[in-house]
Order: C-alpha cells, then structure tokens, then sequence
C-alpha cells in the first residue's frame, strides 16, 4: 500500500490500554505510533525515568481503511473506538502527527492543556524540537511555552522551549 493512500487515524483505548494496543497493531503488522514523554517514576524504593503515553488514552495508527484491515484495527485488544463524527473515521491532521512525533520520548516538560486555537502559529526552528509546529504561548517571567494542538482529539499540549528558536509561521 502506499502511504499517500494512507492517513493517520486516532483509536480511542481503554485506560491504560495505549501499550497493549500499540503492540496489538504492531502484531499484526499494522503502522501504529504511541506518543510517549520520559517522567521519574514515583515508586518508594527507588526514581528512574520512564516512558508514559503523552496522550493517555489515545493510539494512532495509519491505515487506508481497507475493509478487512480497519475491522483488524477495531478488534486490537484494548481499543475502544476510531475517533470520527458519526461512527466515521476521520484521519488526524498529518502536521499535528509529525509535530507529535518530534514530541515522542522527549524528557522536556510536556503538559496536557485545554485545546485553545489562539495565538500566534509557531514553528520551532533549532534545537530538540526543531520542526514542531504549534501556537505560541508566553507567560510573563516565566519561560515561553508552545501549545501543540490535536484538533481531532480537542487536546492541546504545553511544552517550556527558548523563545529564541522560534518563527512565526502562516
């Protein structure tokens, strides 16, 4: 298949679901991506850092919705629903994706918000996250923020970054 006949779509999970369904996609050869960010681990005896879903409750994976392949996708283990209007599926914006992409693994402080749509549109031209494509976002005597937007799931995420890396996009 070719990946111009494919997009990017958001399965809903069951809580605490994100890995098993990852690795059900996976499994079965299906594209799938889990956006994770590095945090320490709360346990008594000891802290390390781990991996924990950016977005809890949400997969995406790629796929042309072929009959037999979006019915696989729907019978993964763990998976609740595909995110769309009306029972259809509608694919997540492909900017959005590769900016969650960026995102993936970062240990940066990566908080999730209230979607919001005002601001000025950023790219993030240098550093780690060069390439991130999000909405400005500044706090008086604190570091500049970027919100990144994921307008098919109405969730925004908040990331500290150099104000000195970024250019006003759109």
């Amino acid at each position: 298949m070719s990946q111009n006949s494919s997009n990017w779509y958001a399965l809903h999970t069951r809580s605490r679901f994100e890995q098993k369904v990852y690795d059900g996609l996976c499994g079965k050869s299906i594209e799938a991506f889990l956006p994770r960010i590095q945090m320490m681990s709360r346990r008594k005896d000891r802290r390390k850092k781990i991996l924990v879903p950016m977005l809890p409750g949400y997969v995406f994976t790629r796929s042309g919705l072929e009959a037999e392949e979006h019915i696989n996708i729907l019978k993964t283990v763990g998976v609740v629903r595909m995110v769309g209007i009306k029972g259809t599926p509608v694919p997540a914006n492909e900017e959005e994706i590769a900016s969650l992409m960026i995102l993936d693994g970062t240990d940066r402080t990566v908080q999730n918000r209230t979607y919001m749509k005002k601001g000025d549109r950023i790219m993030i031209m240098e550093g780690p996250l060069k390439g991130l494509v999000g909405f400005y976002l500044h706090h008086k005597g604190k570091t500049d923020k970027v919100v990144v937007s994921v307008d098919l799931l109405n969730r925004s995420l908040e990331v500290e970054i150099e104000g000195w890396a970024l250019e006003k996009i759109g």
